[in-house]
């Protein structure tokens, strides 16, 4: 019997302790976010949660950042943690880096292979988007483990028909040519701390994001996408 409890139940226990961490706005979010940013491959948005299922902990790493000291995120923060992207060692994530190296990929692979550096650009794309998700971006503490799978899924039944409330909230973002990285660097840990602080102020009040909220946040994540696809020449 003792053995049959390890065989059988053991891996179960490590199942649910390794996705734990696996939240993220749900697809219908993630499509309606690339949808708005005007990404004529908006259905790769979703590729990163898919990856989960065979990565594990090489892709999970790559969609939070576990803020264990609840510091404000800097843009010198954002391009070290580029060097971390797809290191599962790094429990404590890396999605800001992870956002910077699939552009840096994505730059490289247009001139090898245009075709599979499209799949670095839809990478992204999901990165993003779970940038501006308030518990992505706080301790994941009883609180946040409690309203996680709540808040990923605000509008998730309403958002496909409402794509237009992320475009209402969408602000231009300025990335210079010349200084495209560090730009894209600083708007992330800009999108970073914002949500962070709305993430604080959720746990504060004990309760989730109202669609509102959502929507904003969901905004701040198209405008980025949209400036970046801009930049990359996807779209005028």
């Amino acid at each position: 019997m003792r053995k049959a409890f390890s065989v059988f139940i053991l891996p179960l226990i490590i199942i649910s302790i390794s996705s734990s961490l696996a939240y993220s706005w749900s697809d219908q979010t993630h499509l309606a976010i690339a949808k708005a940013s005007g990404y004529d491959r908006w259905y790769y948005a979703v590729g990163a949660d898919m990856l989960k299922i065979k990565a594990g902990d090489i892709e999970k790493y790559n969609h939070f950042f576990n803020n264990f000291e609840d510091v404000d995120v800097t843009p010198d923060m954002v391009l070290k943690q580029a060097d971390k992207y797809d290191d599962a060692r790094d429990t404590e994530g890396h999605i800001y880096g992870a956002l910077i190296a699939t552009i840096r990929n994505y730059k490289e692979a247009i001139h090898a292979d245009g075709y599979s550096a499209n799949y670095h650009l839809g990478l992204f794309s999901h990165y993003v988007g779970d940038l501006s998700q308030p518990l992505h971006n706080i301790l994941y503490d009883d609180f946040n483990k409690q309203h996680h799978r709540i808040n990923d899924g605000t509008v998730d039944t309403e958002i496909m028909d409402n794509i237009n409330r992320i475009k209402e909230n969408m602000v231009p973002v300025n990335l210079r040519k010349d200084k495209f990285e560090y730009d894209l660097a600083n708007e992330i840990a800009r999108i970073a701390n914002n949500a962070r602080l709305l993430g604080h102020k959720l746990k504060k009040e004990n309760r989730d994001m109202t669609r509102e909220e959502a929507y904003k946040q969901l905004g701040k994540s198209a405008s980025l996408l949209h400036s970046v696809l801009k930049h990359l020449g996807k779209i005028n």
